[in-house]
């Protein structure tokens, strides 16, 4: 083994082994040196893994300051005490506090005396009951992350998921409110999901495979001895996972399983907990839908015959049978509905951007489909969203308002009046919106579709090509990333970097087309349009082309690794989040997380030869080239079980060895958290760190450490 760093004056980056290996399929064979890092149980494996870390920190030294002035941006602009909005549950106001100093939050109720109390950040009220102490209970624990909260129907009860390693197996616990008593913490190993029955002596949880496949739910009885749990329903279709909801009125399990490309429902009734789940419009190839349980009828939006969808309803004995109420306009997207006694939310995308639409009810319960009425704030990139609605029978209806320059706004409007109140805008400190300026461009892709961009910068920067800049993209499972309020890219903005937001095919922004035209045998449409998007920013002039960073995460990572290979002239830094590099060997072994339930999105190499070929072509660690590449950070999570660290740790010792750049110019570092999961670290300080070594990095690379 010979990854070692020689000293701390002459870093030398770590060299694993070449152990070679060989992989055949549809009649070629690719050795692979690598691959025996997979095993992170293996000594040397973690070895190389601490001496990557070392090297990290020694070609980052000189960052120490920076990175510690970046931290102290971020909590510049956080108000560290604070609060959430309360939200009514039954006759109890329940609220998130975070408190100075704290990674943390705590969860607390107040009851209810007719209106929504006026809580103080810091100050508890009399008669505050604290449901769970996140600090208190991460206490001793490098990692804390919480998996669902739940109060039971009669809110005496309270249960949460807690997972301590960041593998994203939860153990569950059930505590008595008012006398702090655990009722019972005996069921481990859980997936994501809580639901009390209606007479709440059971608890419904999903469990997960080797495969880090959510593919059953179980049913326990509080303060029984988990072995004897009731299997509810398993889906043995490995291209499907499985979850759950409860309605809200509280009398029905919504359970789903959903692949990529097709979706199943069931219902069970909370009142007889142990009865089995009554199908909600089967499974048909190709149909992906969602069932909303409103009071005397059930409500599907569904893409059945629809490639923007629709919405339905269905008797509640005969979920099957589908009456259309409204059907996506052209540039629409439908994805979810949410009903109330007298008003319906549908959410949906229109012209690229998230929003709401109500729909009232008439006193028969009938949709009045012709008096709808999105939200709207006129924002040129505002994204608006539902926010916490748990009560059936709510006069109001919240929901979010966020923009580049917009803070989490909870807003609330009226559902009879119309009218709309601001509950809160979340406090920035130190930042004052009119120094900024936000708005949409629009890049041409290779085959001339248009690919939108959003885009903020400084008002005082000038479009003349010399400001550095920042692109970041997803663009896969139809995943929207929405224009949004992210206090930490302020520290950008402040040293002169341009950002934007490269909404590349392969996501949802655009609609359900805009995603069928970015994955499978099309996939290299998203690595185009991000190029594109970056020739656009330098063409402008928004930027200066010699000066622009790139960043993606999980899939979007696959993005970076793919845009370097495909045109690595035109950036100049590249950020890798547990990136999906090494695509083709994990999509081949079907015991891998990210394969058999993956087929549908990037195909089947495996057993089309076709499919193999093309994902040959633009798979990251296998297409390196012999020329000069941006510097790159890639980082991933030991723990992580959705793309395993194997990834980036292939990825980056084929880069070092291939690439002809300067790598003292431009290093390939790569970090590896040794406790945490697939988000990094957990913790809002811990988190803040790990942004901060990220963007010092980056400002690094682009010259831009010096605020503007």
């Amino acid at each position: 083994m010979t990854s070692k760093l020689p000293n701390a004056t002459t870093p030398a980056a770590p060299i694993p082994d070449r152990r070679p290996t060989e992989r055949t399929f549809h009649g070629d064979t690719v050795v692979d040196p690598y691959e025996w890092m997979r095993d992170k149980t293996d000594p040397e494996v973690i070895a190389h893994l601490e001496a990557e870390n070392a090297y990290a920190d020694a070609r980052t030294a000189h960052l120490d300051a920076l990175r510690g002035k970046l931290v102290e941006e971020f909590i510049g602009h956080t108000q560290e005490t604070d609060l959430s909005v309360p939200v009514r549950r039954g006759d109890w106001w329940y609220t998130t506090r975070t408190t100075a100093g704290d990674d943390y939050p705590k969860f607390t109720r107040v009851p209810d005396t007719g209106t929504m109390p006026q809580i103080e950040p810091g100050v508890m009220l009399e008669g505050e009951q604290v449901l769970l102490d996140a600090q208190a209970e991460a206490a001793g624990h490098e990692f804390y992350s919480l998996g669902g909260l739940a109060p039971s129907p009669d809110h005496t009860l309270f249960a949460s998921a807690v997972d301590t390693a960041g593998d994203e197996r939860f153990t569950l616990r059930i505590t008595e409110i008012a006398t702090g008593k655990v009722l019972d913490e005996s069921v481990t190993g859980t997936g994501y999901g809580i639901a009390f029955s209606a007479d709440q002596e059971w608890l419904f949880y999903a469990r997960v495979d080797d495969a880090w496949r959510q593919h059953q739910i179980w049913r326990h009885r509080i303060g029984s001895d988990p072995a004897e749990d009731v299997l509810v329903l398993e889906e043995s279709d490995e291209r499907f996972m499985i979850g759950f909801d409860r309605s809200r009125d509280g009398s029905t399990l919504i359970l789903q399983s959903g692949s990529t490309t097709t979706t199943e429902s069931w219902l069970l009734d909370l009142t007889d907990p142990t009865s089995a789940p009554v199908p909600a419009g089967g499974r048909r190839d190709g149909v992906d839908y969602g069932v909303e349980h409103a009071g005397d009828r059930l409500l599907v939006v569904h893409n059945d015959g629809h490639l923007g969808f629709a919405l339905a309803q269905a008797p509640l004995d005969a979920p099957g049978e589908w009456e259309e109420l409204l059907v996506a306009a052209e540039g629409e997207r439908l994805l979810s509905v949410e009903a109330f006694a007298q008003v319906v939310a549908l959410e949906l995308r229109s012209g690229g951007l998230a929003t709401v639409r109500l729909i009232p009810r008439a006193a028969d319960g009938s949709l009045r489909v012709d008096e709808a009425q999105d939200i709207t704030h006129g924002g040129e990139l505002d994204t608006v969203e539902l926010d916490a609605n748990p009560n059936w029978d709510q006069t109001t209806l919240r929901y979010q308002l966020t923009s580049m320059l917009t803070p989490a706004t909870v807003a609330e409007r009226d559902i009879v009046s119309g009218e709309t109140s601001i509950l809160r805008v979340t406090p920035v400190p130190n930042y004052d919106p009119s120094l900024y300026v936000e708005r949409r461009e629009w890049a041409t892709a290779a085959d001339g579709a248009a690919i939108p961009l959003s885009v903020v910068a400084r008002r005082d920067v000038p479009a003349d090509g010399t400001a550095p800049g920042y692109l970041y993209g997803y663009g896969s499972y139809e995943v929207s990333i929405d224009p949004s309020f992210v206090p930490t890219r302020l520290s950008l903005l402040d040293r002169g970097v341009v950002i934007a937001i490269a909404h590349v095919r392969g996501g949802g922004e655009m609609g359900r087309e805009w995603y069928e035209h970015g994955k499978l045998l099309q996939k290299k449409n998203s690595f185009s349009d991000f190029v594109a998007a970056a020739e656009h920013l330098g063409a402008s002039g928004l930027i200066d082309p010699a000066r622009l960073g790139a960043e993606g995460r999980s899939a979007g990572g696959l993005l970076m690794g793919a845009i370097t290979n495909l045109a690595p002239e035109r950036f100049r830094a590249v950020i890798a989040g547990v990136p999906f590099v090494d695509a083709l060997t994990t999509i081949l072994d079907p015991s891998l997380p990210l394969t058999v339930g993956e087929w549908e999105e990037w195909g089947d190499p495996l057993h089309d030869p076709e499919v193999y070929a093309y994902m040959k072509e633009y798979t990251p660690y296998e297409n390196v080239r012999e020329t000069e590449y941006p510097a790159i950070f890639a980082s991933t999570s030991l723990n992580d079980t959705r793309v395993f660290f194997v990834e980036p740790a292939k990825w980056v010792a084929r880069l070092r060895e291939t690439v002809t750049s300067d790598q003292t110019e431009r290093p390939i570092v790569f970090r590896c958290e040794m406790v945490a999961g697939h988000g990094g670290r957990s913790g809002r300080y811990r988190k803040w760190e790990q942004r901060a070594d990220e963007l010092a990095w980056l400002l690094d690379q682009l010259g831009a450490t010096e605020l503007v």
